[in-house]
């Protein structure tokens, strides 16, 4: 119920997009953490675009500074954080097109 929230109402192919998400995060090794970023996501009214941004920001990050103590709520603040980020890129590059 929670996914198809975030997915655009008017895409026909909204199925494929919680695969999408799912690959996104099996990808990143961040699959546990995917009804989180959800409901992150949805308090945040973020869509998958930004979802799948924002976890890919979150795996590099992953890769310079890993949580030292509480990997869940290292994810918590820095999925927040890099969702700001993927909507402002997202939002830089339709603007420039």
């Amino acid at each position: 119920m929670g996914k198809e929230i975030l997915l655009e109402k008017t895409t026909p192919s909204a199925t494929e997009r919680i695969h999408h998400l799912d690959d996104y995060f099996v990808s990143t090794g961040f699959i546990d953490m995917l009804p989180v970023a959800l409901s992150i996501a949805r308090e945040l009214n973020c869509g998958s675009l930004e979802i799948a941004e924002a976890i890919c920001k979150v795996c590099d990050k992953f890769k310079r500074y890993p949580p030292t103590i509480n990997r869940t709520a290292w994810f918590k603040k820095v999925f927040r954080e890099k969702l700001g980020e993927a909507r402002a890129d997202i939002l830089a590059f339709r603007k420039g097109k």
